[in-house]
């Protein structure tokens, strides 16, 4: 599975210790992570949890990445700008526990963490027991053990409804890159081609895309 690890700027600063916790959990099961930034909270592309949400729904509908990992400093926002998007279902991830439903349950591509909240003392061991429940013990298997069918049921009809609610995604991005300027709005034109400048971004992506439609419309934003 080739996991793709996203920071946004108010949690940069944590990208390394992050990533070291996730590719200690997950590399010994053969799992692959690719480290999308921000590397750091003085990165030249700084990108907001809104832009980590596109980013998010870029790479796992391109197939250049099975799963992200992402967070912002609750996790609510991202979460929310993630599942803003067809081919994106993301869960809100505080703890192990959260992990583990959230996998057999709801069996999503995707979660948000909170890297601020709650992140003090220990929150490397509690970021390591969340990606050993996330990843170990496979996904969709339902939970409790009584209700299992109904929970995978839930999940294909959800996948049902997703399908007839949300928009081409090449399509909406194209509409969010020319949003125009909003009134008492800063900094909401061009959020999709700011969002790929970063040459780590570009780098992974274009190694591991999928899909030649959406490699072109990078192609296009990148130019």
């Amino acid at each position: 599975m080739k996991i793709a690890l996203i920071n946004e700027n108010s949690q940069a600063a944590k990208n390394a210790q992050i990533e070291a916790s996730l590719r200690k959990v997950v590399e010994p099961m053969g799992h692959t992570v690719y480290n999308y930034g921000m590397y750091s909270a003085s990165d030249d592309v700084s990108l907001t949890y809104v832009q980590a949400g596109i980013l998010a729904a870029i790479l796992l509908n391109s197939g250049a990445a099975d799963y992200v990992i992402t967070g912002c400093g609750t996790g609510e926002g991202a979460m929310l700008a993630c599942n803003s998007f067809p081919g994106v279902i993301c869960g809100h991830v505080e703890d192990p526990v959260d992990a583990y439903t959230f996998a057999q349950v709801n069996d999503g591509n995707c979660v948000a963490m909170p890297f601020a909240k709650g992140c003090g003392w220990g929150m490397e061991l509690n970021w390591e027991y969340v990606f050993e429940k996330l990843f170990g013990f496979g996904s969709g298997k339902g939970y409790p053990a009584d209700r299992v069918v109904p929970e995978q049921n839930n999940k294909k009809i959800l996948d049902c409804v997703r399908e007839l609610t949300m928009n081409n995604l090449i399509d909406s991005l194209r509409a969010i890159e020319n949003m125009g300027p909003k009134e008492g709005i800063t900094a909401c034109e061009h959020l999709v081609s700011r969002a790929v400048a970063a040459p780590g971004f570009q780098k992974h992506f274009f190694e591991n895309c999928q899909c030649d439609a959406m490699r072109a419309f990078v192609e296009e934003l990148c130019k």
